[in-house]
Parts: structure tokens; sequence; C-alpha cells
């Protein structure tokens, strides 16, 4: 069978599977709606919570950018790992023990105010939302390759999907519904990774492979790490494994990009949440433990197949003509996620450092809308070519889907990790729409505008958010603003400013007030968005010359929970205490041994 054939089977198998699941754990209350009536294993809640957490993001675009920034890439691997062992080890048993559904919960209850459990919904919710645009956009990506269909037909699929799972099982459904996807997407990752490990260094282990000698081709005999570096400088890139160079990352903004997806993670409500499943503190702590393992596994293989997909990339099409381009090349073409302009006549395809062209790429088409052709029979630009060398455009977001093709793998390798891709975006998008969900019903419904509400209309309201969820994340997209690990940067960074700072001191502190937290909330997530809107939507074409201290819109979460952090804690010292209620709650709080 075909790439196309077998995509359309195994695919089409694991959506029965997980639909089977929704349908088969469908939830009448809203305990087993939000929180899966706190009765998930520690293993199978570790296993979720590995595919809740490693989302489009970490299977399609991370590999993809460590692929095209080497060592500068790393952020996100130090970052995210380092993060959920912060949430792990500092957050989720105190969390857990306090014992409500959701994160607006926790904070409405430690600072005693509607107020704040009002601000920590809209905090929620805009950053899930910035999450989630992340997560439909990979959706979009891998339905538009490997099902030939539109990228926004396949933001479409996915919305309808997500849809039955997380409105009929809720929780409970989207629990053991994201079991089944981490076995998919870690079986799909690993195993091409396994495969290009063992052709190009001879090592079965991708670890051991990406530090091992390549043993074919023109650079056997040398270090895998030695031979990209030499490709990278004979073509005018910086060298992968250099740090700090133009081309690179400032240390600065690699420390502020590392820090806000630290506490980002930290402080994400989606993962939070998880901790709540489980029956107990002692349950939260091993699932915490489950899961980093089960997160490790696919975090260190990244940089492995990020190398080698990026040597194979460079190694297929550089100076090949293009009118004998593979197969792949011709059918990542017609996304619009790969495109070649012919600048000097010749029909080869150059890649070399630098942008190929100016601005989002676009095609010429004639007046009955056909698209026009070129003299080797490519799409002609209707972008404003560059003056470099560099013909070639490669959107960072294929690496890891194109990567088995690319490597000539069997076509059943190539659906496999179309369907993996598929199951880690969905995975957390669902996540995400039941915290979107969960916010909108029990937080602001229930506990706000009508306390009285019955469990039924609850439930009732929980799936009409859902659902109206997964439209507007469907519409952001197919309207991201930026590559996928991007977006998720910009909503670590939204929860980085304002969740994590509020936890910390709710957990730790029994002086901080209900004002000083409501302050700065608002004041760190208010920055940051700022930030993050003027130099991406307002003024795209702004370096790093231009940010402040050099710090990227990636990173500005960082600085945004420094402001959260200092408003909060000044706006404490002139505020009352809290209620000596509150001050015992966090006292006991501080031993979550005790059930």
């Amino acid at each position: 069978m075909d790439i196309q054939s077998w995509t359309w089977l195994i695919v089409g198998l694991s959506f029965a599977l997980y639909i089977g699941i929704a349908i088969a754990t469908r939830v009448r209350s809203t305990s087993g709606f939000y929180v899966a009536g706190h009765g998930v294993p520690a293993l199978f809640n570790g296993m979720a919570t590995g595919a809740d957490w490693m989302s489009a993001a970490s299977f399609i675009s991370m590999a993809g950018i460590i692929s095209f920034t080497g060592y500068t890439g790393s952020v996100y691997l130090i970052g995210w790992t380092g993060g959920y062992v912060l949430l792990a080890l500092l957050l989720a048993p105190y969390l857990r023990k306090f014992g409500k559904f959701t994160v607006p919960d926790f904070v409405g209850d430690r600072y005693y105010s509607d107020v704040a459990r009002l601000v920590a919904v809209f905090c929620a919710i805009f950053v899930s939302f910035t999450y989630v645009a992340g997560q439909m956009r990979g959706v979009g990506v891998v339905f538009s390759r490997f099902l030939e269909v539109e990228i926004n037909t396949g933001v479409i699929i996915g919305m309808v999907l997500v849809f039955i799972y997380a409105t009929l099982g809720g929780m409970k459904g989207i629990t053991y519904t994201q079991v089944a996807q981490y076995v998919v997407l870690i079986v799909a990752y690993l195993i091409p990774a396994i495969a290009i490990s063992h052709v190009m260094t001879g090592q079965w282990i991708p670890q051991l492979g990406f530090g091992a000698k390549v043993v074919s081709g023109d650079q056997a005999g040398i270090y895998l790490l030695e031979a990209i570096d030499q490709i990278h400088r004979d073509l005018g890139f910086p060298e992968y494994t250099a740090s700090f160079v133009p081309g690179h990352k400032s240390m600065i903004d690699m420390f502020a990009v590392t820090l806000a997806l630290m506490v980002g993670t930290a402080g994400l409500p989606h993962v939070i949440i998880r901790f709540y499943t489980v029956k107990s503190v002692h349950a939260a702590r091993w699932s915490a433990f489950w899961a980093l393992l089960f997160i490790g596994i696919l975090y260190t293989t990244a940089p492995a197949i990020a190398t080698f997909a990026r040597v194979n990339l460079i190694q297929t099409l550089h100076e090949k003509a293009y009118t004998e381009r593979p197969a792949w090349f011709k059918s990542w073409e017609q996304t619009g996620l790969i495109a070649w302009a012919d600048k000097n006549g010749d029909g080869l395809i150059q890649y070399h450092a630098g942008a190929a062209f100016d601005g989002k790429l676009a095609y010429q088409k004639d007046d009955a809308g056909k698209q026009l052709l070129g003299a080797f029979g490519e799409p002609l630009l209707e972008n404003t070519l560059t003056e470099n060398v560099n013909e070639l455009y490669v959107d960072r977001d294929i690496m890891v889907l194109a990567n088995p093709e690319i490597a000539n793998l069997p076509a059943w390798v190539v659906a496999l990790v179309a369907a993996g891709g598929l199951a880690a975006a969905l995975s957390t998008a669902a996540g995400l729409l039941l915290v979107i969900s969960s916010s909108v019903s029990h937080d602001l419904g229930k506990s706000i505008l009508n306390p009285n509400m019955s469990e039924k209309s609850e439930l009732r309201l929980a799936r009409v958010a859902a659902g109206g969820a997964v439209i507007l994340a469907g519409y952001f997209g197919i309207h991201p603003p930026g590559f996928v690990a991007q977006v998720v940067a910009f909503a670590f960074g939204l929860a980085a400013s304002s969740f994590f700072p509020v936890i910390i001191l709710g957990i730790f502190s029994k002086r901080t007030t209900k004002e000083g937290a409501i302050a700065g909330m608002l004041c760190g997530l208010g920055f940051t968005a700022a930030y993050i809107y003027y130099f991406k939507f307002m003024h795209p074409e702004a370096g790093p010359a231009d940010w402040w201290f050099g710090i990227s819109p990636e990173g500005i979460g960082s600085l945004g929970m420094v402001i959260n952090f200092g408003v909060t804690l000044v706006i404490t010292a002139v505020t009352s205490p809290p209620p000596a209620s509150v001050q015992e709650q966090v006292e006991h709080l501080r031993y979550p041994s005790e059930d």
C-alpha cells in the first residue's frame, strides 16, 4: 500500500479507538467530568500526563526547531523538562492535598475572593486558548500532508474528533484516551528514530547514535555532530553546536526563555489538574514519577531525531536538480510548507543560510485561480526574493513528519508518524479544552454566577462550553501567530507571568493577600500579553536590537513573572493579613504527605 492508504488505515483505527474509549467512559457527574472521580491509577495518570504534556510542540515542532537552530534549540528541552520536575516536586502534592477541581478553585479559596477566582478564570482561559492554537495547527499540518487536504480542513477534522471525546467523557474519557494516545505517539516517535540511527551510525539506540560516528557517505568515520558542524560551515549557517554566536540566541535570551518555560510549566492549568484525578497525595507523587519517565523517553530522543533530519535534508536536496526532486518534496510542496525559488536559473536547489524570500509564502495564480509554474515546473512565488543565494524554504514544523520519508523508511512507518503527531496534538488539545470548559462551568457558572446551579445543569454548561471552546480553538489553529512551538512558548510565558507566583506564594506564604494576588496576576499577564502582541503582531519585523534587555517575546514571561512577584509582595505588605482560617489552611497544606 502507498503512504496515503496506510495513513487512512492507521489514523482511522486510532480514531476509532479514541471514540470508542470516549463512549465507554461517558460520565454523568461533575466529579467524573472534571477530575475523573479521583479514581485514576498512578501509572495510567502518569501515562496520560505524558500524553497531555507532550503536545504537537513536543512531537512535531521541538525537534524541528533544534534541527534548524542547533544548540539554542535546547532551551525547549531544558525548560520543559526542568519545569516538569519543578511542578512534580514543588507543586503537585500540595495542590492535590488542597482537593479542588481547578486552579481557579485553588486561587479563589486560598485568596478568599471571588474577584481573585474571576481573574484566575480569565488567566486560565487566555493561556489555554493560546496553547491550544498550536495544537490545532499541528493537527492541520499532519492532515494536510498525509490525507492530502488543506490545513484548514485538517483543523476542522481535528475539532470534530476532540469535541466528541472531550464532551462525552470529560476528564475520565480524556484520561484513558490519552493513555492510548501516549502509546501511539511514543511508538511513532521511536521506530523511525531507531531505524535512522542504525542506518546513519550503526547504533540502535538514538541517544547513543547522537554521539556516535557516521558509518556511510562522505562523512563516514566522523562523529555525527562534527559532520553537521562542517556541513553548516560550508553552507554559511552558524555551527550546529555553537553557543551565543551571531545567528543564535544570546545568553540573556536563552536564560529568559528557559526560565519562562520552566515556571510556565509549573503554572499550566491543564497539567496541574491532572494531579487532582488520583485518589491521594501519595498517588500524585507516583504519577509525577511515571509521567517524568514517560516524558523523558521522547525528550532524550528529540536531539537525535533533529540532527538525523537535518543531515538527511541537506544531503538529499542541496545542489540537486529540482526536476529530480524526491516524491516527499513534491507532496510537502503541495501543502505550502516547503518551496523553491530558482534565483540563478540553473534548475538546481541551493540551500544556504538566510531567508529565500520576504514575508509569508504566497503563490502566483492566474485569473482563473490556477497556480502559475516556472521553467522547471516549480510553483512561482508572489514573494519578493532576497538577494542571498539561498533558494529553499522549509517550514520547521515538517521536520519530524517528513523525516521517515527523507530517510526512505517504509510507508507504514510514515503513516505511523502521522498518527503519532495527531495523537500528540489531540491529547493536549483535549486537556486544554477541558480546562476552558471547567473554568466556564465550575469556576464562573457554579462558583460565582449561580451557586445553586444543579449538577445536571453544571454538566450541561460544561459540555456547551467545551463545544464553544473547540470552535474558537479551531479559529486560532487556522490563524496561528507563529510556528507550533513558538505559539506554545507564548502560552508558557503567559502561564509563568500569571499563575506561577500566586500558586507558589499561596502554598508557601501565609501572609500573601487577595489584593496582592489579584494585582500581581493582572500586572504580570497584562505586561506579558502586551509585549507579545507588540512584537509579534504590531512589529513582527523587530529583532533583538529592539527587544527589552534583548529578551524575545518567547522569553518575556520570565520578566512578567518577576513583575507579578514584585507587585504581589508590595501590595501584600500594605494590606491586611488574610483571615486566620486561611492561614491555618496554608499551614495544613505544607504537609502534603498527610492525606
